[in-house]
């Protein structure tokens, strides 16, 4: 699996301190991407039961995630409900720059997490807080990756998202809103909170489709001949052969050569069944030389099945 990158020579938090509440994958996702940046990363989780190393749901279902999601991040424990735990969480905080949880706002005001009373405590602190929804009237209400999806429209097709673009999306979101908090610091002078939402993530995510791009009918829905996935004689073809350039190169090779390869002309069905027949007779040993040969935006996902049991 591939680890975020980030060149070692571009550190912008270098000397900034990020602690972490947040369990599951936003909150630990964001805290990466800090450390990343060159960022010092402490995770403060709750005590871990009897038969397990951590009390992050994460570690449960997903150990290698949790693995990479924590390289290079220092854990704590403790029991926040308790006196202990208060007190090292105040320890923390007092040597922290920004602060993030992904809590309730019922479950932060029975930490004693409220922004006033963390700002009072801790001026110099930032607070960013990883909600479902960052609408006030919907923060408390419970949700999830997949029910965030679904409000967004992400789901009409009734299958099981591809990823968790929500708990993603609110990841990078998280971690810009922990650079703007620093950023207004430097001009204010005290701490700032900000509230990231990963209902609002997801709909972010999802404009495109409200703008009906990605429908059917829409350009990059599949209604460009050019923009599809088509078979081939052993696998699968993702083309992106959106702009009229890329478009006479894949329409070329293939042996359509009608001279207009505008938008209006490529959602033909007279091409969009040219370029199937094309693809259907083509390994994809060819096709991926022909995309080479003629720079065309093309990926192949070859069938295992057939490569094993030809």
């Amino acid at each position: 699996m591939p680890q975020p990158h980030t060149p070692t020579e571009f550190q912008p938090l270098h000397g900034i301190r990020v602690a972490s509440l947040a369990l599951n994958l936003p909150g630990p996702a964001a805290l990466l991407r800090c450390r990343t940046m060159g960022a010092h990363c402490t995770k403060l989780e709750p005590l871990a039961p009897a038969n397990a190393s951590s009390a992050d749901p994460m570690q449960a279902y997903s150990p290698a995630a949790y693995a990479q999601l924590h390289d290079g991040i220092t854990v704590l424990q403790a029991n926040l409900k308790t006196e202990s735990g208060q007190q090292l969480l105040h320890a923390t905080l007092a040597q922290t720059d920004v602060l993030m949880t992904s809590f309730r706002p019922t479950a932060l005001c029975k930490l004693g997490l409220e922004w006033e009373h963390l700002h009072q405590r801790h001026p110099q602190l930032n607070l960013v807080r990883i909600y479902g929804s960052s609408a006030p009237e919907a923060s408390d209400h419970a949700g999830h990756d997949l029910t965030y999806q679904a409000q967004a429209g992400l789901t009409d097709d009734g299958h099981m998202p591809a990823s968790l673009f929500a708990d993603m999306a609110g990841s990078l979101m998280a971690s810009e809103a922990v650079l703007q908090t620093l950023m207004l610091r430097m001009q204010s002078g005290h701490g700032h909170c900000l509230d990231v939402g990963l209902a609002q993530a997801a709909q972010w995510l999802a404009l495109p489709r409200q703008w009906k791009m990605t429908t059917p009918d829409g350009d990059v829905g599949g209604a460009h001949a050019g923009y599809n996935m088509y078979a081939c004689a052993d696998g699968t073809v993702a083309l992106a052969a959106l702009e009229p350039h890329f478009a006479q190169r894949i329409c070329q090779a293939a042996g359509i050569d009608s001279g207009d390869y505008s938008v209006a002309a490529m959602r033909s069905p007279a091409v969009h069944a040219a370029l199937q027949h094309f693809f259907a007779n083509k390994s994809c040993v060819q096709l991926a030389s022909m995309a080479d040969q003629n720079d065309i935006p093309l990926h192949l996902i070859a069938n295992k099945y057939k490569q094993l049991h030809p």
